[in-house]
């Protein structure tokens, strides 16, 4: 959309990064008033909201013409509507299952907002090609609050005082205590050590996978002079997807914890030869590698927050977490871009990410050692 912004519109490459930078700040500060509503008023409201907004705010943005405005209609609106979704989509589903399958429910929930890109991309780009961005952005606004108001018709929390059973007796002897364990408020929760922790931990370690597709298509141009870098973007959102039911799935076998410490290192080992990847392959590779990984984080981190405060205010207290995202959303290709500027290359951009990603891995061991309920 954002060539299509400079092409039709003649905005220049930091306008058409306005809306969507908003964007993704706006869906991740009110990810966090939406998990409080939709903890208190249910999900099906909330999501309802959202489909509202966000349809609504891409049925405006078809008739802005002037960056501010969409960033407002786009930005603001949209990125409000698909956080008032999104908050209302894992907290519900987790909440209707014991806790040794949420991470398989979390997992299986946010692999569809990866999944997305598979078929978005080539829609909005037939769409644009054959009507242009006015009409392109009504025909998405119109089917986003259909489909949307008609799917958050589904969403409904269990009932008051619903227990879920665990898939086995000795499962749910073993598990007994996790699920029993005190429900915290997000004013609790914030005066935890252990809520920095997995903060900084979502933060640095998002920031890669936000820094690899952000500069993807420059990067398959750059290091392989590949021309059809959009094809990483394809691979990137299969194994994205793949990854959000992956981490879920190893989360639920081995614990959260040893689960983010492979995620962390395999994900530094790749960022720290990411430069020497110089072929088609090598590159499909890497990429294939972020992905995963970066996936895995969607359905690893509410399964933590879970597990660490409860899930009767997971609403909230995911969504104060998640703000480490949009913070990654900024550091991860804002650094590579820089780097870029004054280098000419990402090589050091990729070493300063594989440095989060150790100092993340460490974070893990250190949270680790703690014995409050509240611990990573």
């Amino acid at each position: 959309m954002g060539k299509a912004l400079i092409g039709e519109y003649g905005w220049s490459s930091t306008e058409a990064s306005l809306p969507y930078t908003a964007c993704t700040v706006c869906f991740a500060l009110v990810m966090v008033f939406a998990g409080k509503l939709q903890d208190t008023k249910g999900p099906r409201l909330i999501s309802t909201f959202g489909g509202i907004l966000l349809g609504g705010g891409l049925i405006l943005s078809g008739f802005a013409r002037d960056p501010f405005v969409m960033m407002l209609t786009f930005g603001i609106l949209g990125g409000a509507g698909i956080g008032f979704c999104y908050a209302s989509t894992t907290p519900p589903a987790v909440k209707w299952f014991p806790m040794e399958k949420k991470g398989l429910i979390s997992g299986i929930v946010v692999s569809g907002v990866g999944f997305a890109a598979v078929y978005i991309s080539p829609l909005t780009n037939s769409l644009l090609q054959h009507n242009g961005i006015s009409k392109t952005f009504l025909y998405l606004g119109l089917g986003a609050i259909i489909l949307l108001i008609a799917f958050s018709q589904l969403l409904i929390d269990p009932p008051a005082g619903y227990t879920p059973k665990a898939a086995s007796p000795a499962k749910s002897q073993k598990d007994s205590k996790p699920e029993n364990r005190p429900e915290y408020g997000w004013k609790e929760m914030i005066k935890t050590p252990n809520f920095y922790k997995l903060w900084i931990m979502y933060a640095f370690t998002a920031s890669a996978g936000l820094m690899i597709i952000g500069h993807i298509a420059n990067i398959a141009k750059q290091q392989a002079q590949w021309e059809n870098g959009y094809l990483l973007v394809v691979i990137l959102a299969v194994f994205n997807t793949l990854g959000r039911i992956a981490g879920g799935l190893v989360s639920d076998k081995i614990g959260h914890l040893n689960t983010m410490r492979i995620i962390f290192l395999l994900q530094a080992v790749n960022m720290a030869f990411f430069s020497q990847y110089v072929s088609y392959g090598t590159l499909a590779l890497g990429v294939s590698i972020a992905g995963l990984c970066y996936g895995a984080l969607f359905s690893v981190f509410p399964v933590a927050t879970a597990e660490s405060y409860g899930i009767r205010n997971l609403g909230v207290n995911y969504g104060l977490v998640f703000t480490a995202w949009s913070f990654g959303g900024v550091i991860g290709p804002m650094l590579a871009a820089r780097i870029l500027d004054s280098t000419g290359s990402y090589s050091a951009s990729y070493i300063v990410s594989a440095a989060l990603l150790i100092v993340a891995s460490l974070l893990t061991f250190v949270a680790s050692k703690k014995k409050s309920p509240a611990n990573v």
